[in-house]
C-alpha cells in the first residue's frame, strides 16, 4: 500500500517523479556584532548583494521572468523599505531581527489588502526577506537534488529561476495559485505543479508520483500505483508526441469547422524559435517588456514591432498598446492606487498619458508598413475610450504624412476584458475586432482574483456565466461581420478548449509550448452543439 495521497488543483500540466525535497523554514542563524553602526553596515551589504543576485538571473531569464525579477529589484532599491529596519538597528536591534520584523510587517500588510495584485506581491516579498537573511548570515541558496518535486508552503520566483529543471522535476505547494508568476514560469517550462495540497503526508526522501494533469500526489508509491503512474505518464507523453508531430497541421474540428490557432508573445525574442507554419499568425504581442526600465523612445518600439511583423510577413499580428497597471506597475508611467485592478489601467491610462501613447502611435504607425498589423487597445469600457484613441492615431498619421514618412492605418480593435462589454457589445461595434482577454473577464465576472488560491476553484472560465458571456461576444460578432479572438490562458487550456468551441469561437491565440495540445485538443474537440446544431 502506498505510504499517502494527496490532491491539489492543476498549475502546469505534467508527469514527475522523483525524491520530495521540503523547502526549509528553519531560522537563520545570525552572530550580531553588538554595534550599531555594523549592525547598519552588514544590512546594506546583504541589501546590495541581494540585488546583485537578483540581477545575475535576470541576465539568463526571459522577458516573463524578467519583468517578475525586475520588481524584486526594484523593492530592494527602494529606501522605504528597509528605513523601519535601520531605524530599529539605530535603536539597539540586530541586523537580522530589525530586518526580519521590518518585513514581517510589510508582508503582512500585502497579504491583508483587498487588493489581488498586492497579496500577489506578498510572495516576491517573502522571497526578499529570505534573500537578506541568508546574505546576513552566509547561508547558501537551496541546492534541492536534479529531479526532485520541491514542497512546500509556497515558492518564490527567483527560487524557481534558481533551479535546474532540465533534469525533470515538479513542484507540490500548499498554498500558490494556477495564475501565479511561479505556475506562469513553470507552464512556460513545462514543470508540473500542483497547488492547494494541504495534506501531504511525506518526510525529505520520499519518492513521490507527481500527476499535474489529474492533480494527485502519491507519496511512497506501491507496486500498483506505479504502474497506473507510468500508464498515465506514458500516455500523456504520446500525446504530446502526437501532438508536436502535427502541430504544422491546420487545426480543423471533429464536425469539420476550422480554427483559427495564433500564439501569443512577449517580446520579439520569442519568435526566434517558434516555426511560423505552426501557427496563424501573432495574436496578442504584448508592449510591456519595452516599458521595463522606463518610457521607450519611438524608434526603439518601432524596430521591435518590425522585426515581428517582417517575422510573420502576411499573416496576421495583433500587437496591444501598453496594458499597464494592474499588476503590471511601471516606473514613472503607473500610478500608486488603493486598487490598480479597478483604477487606471491599459486604454484608461494611455489616453491619460497622450504624451507616451503618441509616441507608441508613431512607432505602430510605421512598423505597419512592414506587414500584417493589428493594434488593439486593452480595457476598453465605453465608446469614448475607443473614439479617442483612433482619434489619436489619425492625428499622428497625418503628421508623419505630412513629414514624408511611410506609415499606414492598421485596424483598430480592443481587448473584451470587462464585463460591460461583453454584456453590451453592440456600443463597441465600431471596433474592427474583438480579443477577448479570459483572465480579466473570468475574474472580474466571478469577483475571484487569479492569483488566490483560496478562491481559485471560482476563477473558471467554464462558469455558465463567463461562458454566456463569451458566446454573446461571438454572436454579436458572427451578425456584424466583426472578428472575434480569445488570447487568455484559457485559450491554451485543453480542459476549456472545447466549452470555448461550444460558445462560437472560430480563432484562439496561446502560448508557444501551449500550440501542439491545443491544435489537437481542437482536432478531437466539436465546434457544433450534436444536439441542436448550434454554434
Amino acid at each position: 500500500m502506498s505510504k499517502s495521497r494527496a490532491s491539489g488543483s492543476v498549475a502546469s500540466i505534467g508527469y514527475a517523479s522523483g525524491p520530495l525535497f521540503f523547502l526549509s523554514v528553519d531560522a537563520v542563524a545570525y552572530m550580531p556584532s553588538g554595534v550599531a553602526d555594523e549592525e547598519a553596515v552588514r544590512l546594506r551589504a546583504a541589501l546590495t548583494s541581494a540585488a546583485e543576485s537578483v540581477a545575475t538571473l535576470m541576465q539568463s531569464a526571459d522577458e516573463e521572468a524578467a519583468g517578475i525579477l525586475e520588481f524584486q529589484i526594484a523593492m530592494l532599491d527602494d529606501e522605504s523599505l528597509s528605513e523601519p529596519a535601520f531605524a530599529a538597528i539605530a535603536a539597539g536591534a540586530n541586523a537580522a531581527d530589525a530586518w526580519s520584523d521590518a518585513m514581517a510587517d510589510e508582508i503582512q500588510g500585502y497579504e491583508a489588502a483587498e487588493d489581488a495584485y498586492f497579496r500577489a506581491r506578498s510572495s516576491d516579498l517573502r522571497d526578499i526577506a529570505a534573500r537578506v537573511l541568508r546574505k546576513l548570515s552566509g547561508v547558501a541558496e537551496l541546492a534541492p537534488p536534479q529531479g526532485a518535486i520541491i514542497a512546500g508552503k509556497d515558492l518564490t520566483p527567483t527560487q524557481f529561476l534558481a533551479m535546474d529543471w532540465t533534469r525533470g522535476g515538479g513542484i507540490v505547494l500548499k498554498a500558490g495559485s494556477p495564475a501565479s508568476h511561479v505556475a506562469m514560469l513553470a507552464r512556460s517550462r513545462a514543470v508540473p505543479m500542483l497547488v492547494g495540497v494541504d495534506s501531504l503526508e511525506a518526510a525529505n526522501g520520499d519518492l513521490v508520483l507527481l500527476d499535474a494533469e489529474h492533480g494527485s500526489v502519491v507519496v511512497g508509491p506501491d507496486a500498483e500505483a506505479q504502474r497506473a503512474f507510468m500508464s498515465a505518464s506514458a500516455a500523456h507523453r504520446d500525446r504530446v508526441q502526437h501532438a508536436q508531430l502535427r502541430v504544422r497541421d491546420r487545426a480543423v474540428t471533429v464536425d469539420g469547422v476550422a480554427i483559427d490557432v495564433l500564439v501569443n508573445i512577449a517580446e520579439p525574442a520569442d519568435v526566434r524559435s517558434l516555426d511560423l507554419a505552426s501557427c496563424d499568425g501573432v495574436g496578442l504581442m504584448r508592449t510591456e517588456f519595452l516599458f521595463g526600465h522606463g518610457l521607450p523612445d519611438e524608434a526603439t518600439q518601432y524596430a521591435a514591432y518590425r522585426t515581428v511583423l517582417e517575422w510573420a510577413g502576411d499573416k496576421p499580428v495583433t500587437i496591444r498598446t501598453v496594458d499597464a497597471g494592474g499588476d503590471k506597475p511601471v516606473p514613472g508611467y503607473t500610478l500608486d492606487e488603493t486598487n490598480p485592478f479597478l483604477g487606471l489601467r491599459g486604454i484608461r491610462l494611455s489616453l491619460s498619458r497622450p504624451d507616451v501613447f503618441r509616441v507608441q502611435a508613431r512607432a505602430l504607425l510605421r512598423a505597419a508598413v512592414h506587414g500584417n498589423l493589428k493594434v488593439m487597445f486593452p480595457m476598453v469600457t465605453i465608446a469614448r475610450e475607443l473614439a479617442e484613441a483612433a482619434q489619436l492615431f489619425e492625428l499622428e498619421a497625418k503628421g508623419l504624412a505630412a513629414a514624408g514618412i511611410p506609415h499606414r492605418m492598421p485596424p483598430l480593435g480592443i481587448m473584451v476584458e470587462v464585463p460591460a462589454v461583453a454584456i453590451s457589445p453592440e456600443g463597441l461595434a465600431a471596433a474592427a475586432f474583438f480579443s477577448i482577454g479570459s483572465n480579466d473577464l473570468t475574474q472580474y465576472v466571478m469577483a475571484a482574483g487569479r492569483d488566490n488560491n483560496a478562491v481559485s476553484m471560482l476563477n473558471d472560465v467554464r462558469n455558465p456565466a463567463v461562458i454566456a458571456l463569451i458566446g454573446q461576444v461571438a454572436r454579436f460578432g458572427a451578425a456584424k461581420a466583426i472578428p472575434v479572438s480569445l488570447c487568455g490562458d484559457a485559450g491554451g487550456d485543453p480542459a476549456a478548449i472545447p466549452a470555448l468551441l461550444k460558445a462560437g469561437l472560430r480563432s484562439l491565440s496561446v502560448t508557444p509550448a501551449q500550440l501542439p495540445l491545443a491544435k489537437a485538443t481542437i482536432a478531437a474537440s466539436r465546434a457544433m452543439d450534436p444536439i441542436d446544431g448550434a454554434a
